[in-house]
């Protein structure tokens, strides 16, 4: 890259942009609000590439996705050099600058600065189609588990309130038999009446496994409760609804999983990842997703590590040396993934097991000696995508 003449940092935001431009000495040539437009975008870029005059421009956004995934990919489609500065960085950088207040503006002008003056920051690259529609499934699967969990939870709480014997009775987090008999009857009194024969037969009428003994349960449970709660029509009317609301969840979470294996499959590193002991296809997808599709993005394996929270950094002051402590900035998806990987690989690959069991004989905590063995796989694993490799037990690989 030549070196750059001018410098335009971006405040992104839903609705509009701030972009300020500033030259070599710090100084603003360009302070403009412009639409979240393509067509006034454009012309933005233009008119700074016409005040550089043929020069490179280097341009700094604080957003990586989101309201400026239309600026990236038009600065990106123009091959403008750009870079990305977290909200944190700026948050804290502008400390260092005159003046409390904050405006879009004075936060576009400390963007542009920060990248005129540093040099480790990450510049964007072209995304990888397959890893960008990873991005996408994943965080939709984030989200249908997280509602999972949220309706799964207030439907145990709702029904604890007037039927405690039929909340204890089953795992509803696991038995879809259960949701579904949920759907129909709710009350002691409507399971009494419906018998363990008649209701098991509605149960396998609808597909339910082992309807025999999930019919038998909820009649014990409806047994061991005579009295009525107030509250009780309306409340089990509810749970109905969170029980179907649960069902729905449950089908579209396996057509996504579906859909992120069948699009991972395709990803040039999907074999290399997978042959890694503790990596499935999702685990692989959110690895993908999370770093664009290519580990050699991130320059080194030090560096990856140092992004992904699995490098200590030193906490040293005065005399006192050698001490370690945890990042508290980093990109806590990659830590999952590596961490979840790492905890997979325990049951299933001696090595792993190996490593962490020499780890807990040091005297360290479990969740020490796998963040231990997730920093020694992260460095297998960069050199597998390296040398285009599969994961083979026992040959060692430099980092």
């Amino acid at each position: 890259m030549a070196q750059p003449t001018l410098w335009a940092g971006v405040d992104a935001g839903k609705a509009a942009h701030h972009c300020v431009v500033i030259n070599a000495d710090g100084q603003r040539v360009l302070s403009q609000r412009v639409a979240n437009d393509e067509t006034a975008l454009t012309d933005l870029i233009r008119t700074v590439k016409n005040l550089a005059g043929g020069e490179s421009v280097l341009w700094a956004s604080d957003l990586n996705s989101g309201g400026a995934a239309l600026l990236i990919t038009l600065l990106l489609d123009d091959d403008q050099e750009l870079l990305y500065i977290p909200g944190r960085v700026v948050h804290h950088a502008s400390a260092a600058y005159r003046g409390d207040g904050k405006t879009d503006a004075k936060d576009a002008a400390i963007i542009a600065d920060q990248a005129r003056m540093r040099r480790d920051l990450h510049p964007f690259r072209h995304r990888d189609g397959i890893a960008a529609d990873l991005r996408i499934l994943c965080a939709r699967r984030t989200d249908l588990a997280s509602d999972r969990n949220r309706s799964i939870n207030r439907l145990r709480a709702q029904l604890l309130e007037y039927f405690p014997a039929l909340e204890r009775a089953f795992d509803l987090a696991h038995r879809k038999a259960a949701l579904i008999l949920l759907t129909g009857y709710q009350t002691p009194e409507g399971l009494r009446r419906m018998g363990a024969a008649r209701l098991e037969r509605w149960l396998r009428d609808r597909h339910a496994y082992n309807a025999g003994d999930i019919a038998v349960r909820a009649l014990d449970a409806a047994q061991a409760q005579r009295a009525t709660v107030i509250g009780q029509a309306v409340a089990a009317s509810v749970v109905a609804r969170l029980a179907q609301t649960v069902l729905n969840l449950n089908a579209e979470l396996a057509d996504v999983d579906a859909m992120i294996e069948t699009t991972f499959q395709r990803h040039r590193l999907a074999a290399i990842i997978t042959s890694m002991p503790g990596f499935g296809s999702l685990l692989g997808a959110e690895l993908v997703a999370a770093t664009n599709g290519d580990l050699a993005s991130f320059t080194t394996a030090d560096r990856l590590a140092g992004i992904a929270g699995l490098a200590p950094v030193p906490h040293d002051s005065g005399r006192i040396s050698g001490n370690l402590k945890r990042p508290r900035r980093y990109d806590r998806r990659l830590l999952r993934v590596f961490y979840l990987a790492a905890n997979n690989a325990i049951k299933n690959s001696p090595e792993s097991r190996t490593y962490y069991d020499r780890k807990r004989s040091q005297g360290k905590r479990h969740s020490q000696a796998v963040l231990c063995l997730a920093r020694r796989r992260l460095n297998v694993l960069w050199a597998m995508q390296r040398d285009n490799t599969s994961y083979q037990p026992g040959l060692p690989r430099a980092s």
